[in-house]
């Protein structure tokens, strides 16, 4: 018996069996086609987009600040601290003795006196006495010089009438002449014990010799003194004096005071080496824009420090208290005080006075040159300051010193300064 359904499927195996096929290479090659059409059209649009075009590299110059150098003649200055003590000081005393009875009001540690005043007053009495007795004294024995003027008359008519009974070897006893010649040295002696008591009665006041200020007291009213005894300590205000330490190898930069040429050798402008090197003296806080006082480098004295081993030099400061009213306003001195010093020392010719901070590795200066690139110039140290140093050979006048730190400075590395486009300063 035959199945109808296995009929109908023998027929449609039958009917598949007999449909063709598509051939292998046109079932692959149509992925690829399509492929191929979008990277044509990819490619068309690069292709086709806008090109950038490249640019020459330029050199970033740097940004920098300068100065202008410039060579000029300069003198040194020397830096140090010192101690201001007196040029003047003397230990005041009585040359008489007596009970003090009277003192001046400033008569007191601080006190100003003129040349000439009375600080303190003895008991004179004792000496009007004297005084008086010693005139006494010259009296008589002008009295009695006098009388033997008036025999040696008596004696000369008797020695005309009998000249022949008289010999050579005692004429000058008829004609009085040692009697006279005595009475003379009295009357010398009676006059220079009256100036003597005078001259006592005028030390009962005891007088400054000097203008001066009472550093110490010693006496007081009522006290009982003697000759030696000390009645205060006195300290000249006409000048003081700075002594500083600097180094001995400064020495020669300094020029001294020389008192027997200073009129003929000190130049116009009064800084000749006879007038010894200025100094500037400031308090020892001060700053350069605070007032100063005005000094001149006297002497240098004979023997180093023991503990640092500098030599030490004295500057004189005219009127230190500022009391001449020339000097109204500037800063008082004071005994004991610490200052800092300025001295200004010998000229150097065709230096660069440059700040401390333009001078890299202690030995080198960066310029900035026409082309805007950076030179490194060494130079050579003249003189070392505390602020500057004073240098030479290396830098020409105008030059255009660079202020500014460099990270890594190499010759011909462009420059360019605040006033300049960042393009510029370089090839």
């Amino acid at each position: 018996m035959i199945d109808a359904n296995s009929g109908k499927d023998a027929d449609a195996t039958a009917g598949e069996v007999e449909r063709p096929m598509t051939p292998l290479w046109k079932r692959a090659g149509l992925p690829v086609l399509v492929l191929a059409i979008g990277l044509l059209i990819g490619l068309a649009f690069v292709r086709s987009a806008p090109q950038a075009k490249r640019k020459p590299a330029v050199r970033q110059a740097r940004l920098v600040e300068v100065v202008s150098a410039s060579i000029t003649n300069e003198r040194v200055t020397l830096h140090a601290m010192g101690t201001v003590v007196p040029a003047r000081e003397v230990d005041l005393v009585p040359r008489v003795s007596g009970q003090i009875i009277a003192v001046h009001d400033d008569f007191v540690p601080g006190g100003l006196f003129k040349e000439g005043t009375t600080i303190v007053k003895l008991d004179p009495v004792d000496f009007e006495l004297a005084v008086r007795q010693m005139q006494s004294d010259v009296a008589r024995a002008k009295g009695d010089l006098a009388l033997e003027q008036g025999r040696q008359e008596v004696a000369q008519r008797e020695f005309e009438l009998l000249p022949e009974l008289v010999s050579e070897n005692d004429r000058t006893l008829v004609l009085r002449e040692p009697q006279l010649e005595q009475v003379r040295a009295t009357v010398a002696s009676a006059e220079a014990a009256a100036d003597q008591a005078r001259l006592h009665l005028s030390r009962t006041a005891v007088l400054t010799p000097f203008n001066a200020v009472v550093r110490e007291r010693h006496a007081n009213l009522g006290m009982q003194v003697t000759p030696g005894t000390p009645l205060a300590t006195l300290v000249g205000t006409d000048r003081y004096w700075i002594e500083a330490s600097i180094p001995v190898s400064q020495l020669p930069w300094i020029e001294l005071h020389d008192a027997s040429n200073a009129r003929g050798s000190a130049g116009a402008d009064g800084a000749g080496s006879a007038q010894g090197s200025r100094a500037r003296i400031y308090g020892e806080s001060a700053t350069e824009a605070d007032p100063f006082r005005s000094g001149r480098v006297v002497r240098v004295l004979s023997e180093l420090e023991e503990e640092g081993r500098m030599a030490r030099v004295l500057i004189e400061v005219e009127d230190p208290l500022a009391l001449k009213p020339e000097n109204a306003g500037q800063p008082r001195m004071l005994l004991r005080e610490y200052v800092r010093v300025e001295i200004e020392g010998r000229e150097i010719a065709n230096v660069t006075a440059i700040d401390r901070s333009l001078l890299r590795d202690g030995r080198f200066v960066w310029i900035m040159n026409d082309n805007d690139e950076l030179e490194i110039h060494e130079v050579e140290i003249a003189f070392p300051e505390r602020d500057r140093y004073l240098v030479r050979n290396g830098i020409r006048e105008g030059a255009k010193i660079v202020s500014s730190d460099l990270s890594a400075p190499v010759d011909g590395m462009p420059l360019r300064t605040q006033d300049m486009s960042p393009a510029e300063g370089g090839p």
